[in-house]
């Protein structure tokens, strides 16, 4: 007996939402209204390298019905990275903010190789990279990047804060503007999503620990922990945990995303 059939964007999305909580395929079989081996053979059949996602199950079942092979990359998600690569975005952060954000993702040596191919045909993306140069080795230094003083890595941070399962865990970073005068601090509550912006004049220590302190002062009882990258505009890290009581941890050097 042939039990499978076509599932509606809706079902998929039934599917996601009840993976998430938990919920068994035969709990959400009954949901949907569907036999359970419905639910198993979509799981199976439409999941990703992150697991089931309702729109990327939707596109490969649509591809797969036509006899078609889904295309690795569409042309809306890279105008959509052409954008960021312009507003001096790293391959690194847009491809770390694309798996936090989005459905569909793009590593960032695949972001590279797309620069490298603009180029060779005569375009100016790689003017925004922020080494447009092969890197040299300096004899007798260290990575310039990762040096602010008495820094507490990602490593050292409680396994709750990845978890999102409390209201507090912050990540704090910094937007350029054009020509890189000004500036917007912005910190994101990893749980609820909810965001604080405020615009600096220039990005230094000085403006940018002020800023945090305004966006996130009156939210102290709520500020466990606050992650970084290793701009040194975070270099008064030390002022904000005291004036916050919070602890502040920093991402590995070139890894943002985090």
């Amino acid at each position: 007996m042939r039990h499978y059939s076509q599932l509606t964007l809706e079902q998929r999305y039934g599917i996601y939402t009840l993976l998430k909580t938990s919920h068994s395929q035969s709990e959400i079989a009954v949901v949907i209204g569907v036999h359970k081996s419905t639910v198993s053979r979509e799981v199976r059949r439409n999941h990703g390298d992150r697991g089931y996602r309702y729109k990327q199950a939707q596109k490969i079942a649509l591809f797969r019905r036509e006899g078609k092979s889904p295309p690795r990359i569409d042309s809306g998600t890279w105008s959509f990275i052409e954008t960021l690569i312009k507003e001096d975005w790293s391959p690194e952060q847009i491809s770390g903010w694309m798996q936090e954000n989005m459905v569909d993702t793009v590593s960032h040596e695949w972001i590279y190789h797309y620069i490298l191919q603009d180029k060779q045909d005569g375009g100016d993306l790689y003017l925004h990279l922020r080494c447009k140069k092969k890197r040299k080795k300096r004899y007798g230094s260290n990575d310039r990047r990762g040096q602010i003083k008495n820094r507490v890595s990602i490593d050292d941070r409680p396994a709750i804060v990845q978890q999102r399962a409390r209201i507090g865990d912050w990540e704090a970073d910094t937007v350029i503007g054009k020509r890189h005068k000004q500036a917007l601090v912005t910190t994101v509550e990893r749980k609820s999503r909810y965001t604080l912006i405020q615009k600096v004049e220039r990005k230094t220590k000085e403006k940018v620990k002020k800023a945090l302190l305004d966006l996130l002062k009156s939210f102290m009882d709520n500020v466990h922990t606050i992650t970084k990258d290793n701009g040194k505009e975070f270099a008064d890290h030390e002022a904000v945990a005291e004036a916050l009581n919070a602890d502040i941890y920093f991402a590995h050097p070139y890894s943002s995303w985090e």
